[in-house]
């Protein structure tokens, strides 16, 4: 009788080894993936936002505008933008509202 109880301890250990081992490679096998999957996003955030800090630089803005627009481009003074409504047949114009003003 103790020889049915030790081997049957021995092939519940085999077993309970058996499916840990399988549960956690296929732990590791996501975690690997999840692992590429954030190097490779890591990889295009560092491209996007190297793009968005050189272009959007002012020294950047400013060689764009001599480069492409030459003097098509002209300074205007905030204060002077209009919001122009057209309802039916009247036509309103309004001073415009930024968002961070009341």
């Amino acid at each position: 009788m103790s020889k049915f109880f030790v081997v049957l301890l021995i092939v519940s250990l085999i077993l309970s080894t058996a499916l840990i081992k399988n549960s956690t490679k296929r732990v590791d096998d996501d975690i690997f993936i999840l692992k590429e999957n954030i190097r490779s996003l890591k990889k295009d955030f560092e491209n996007i936002a190297l793009e968005n800090n050189y272009l959007s630089s002012g020294e950047k803005l400013l060689e764009f505008q001599n480069l492409y627009f030459d003097r098509e481009l002209v300074k205007t003074d905030i204060q002077e933008i209009k919001k122009i409504n057209r309802n039916l047949d009247k036509i309103e114009i309004n001073q415009f509202n930024f968002v961070n003003e009341q």
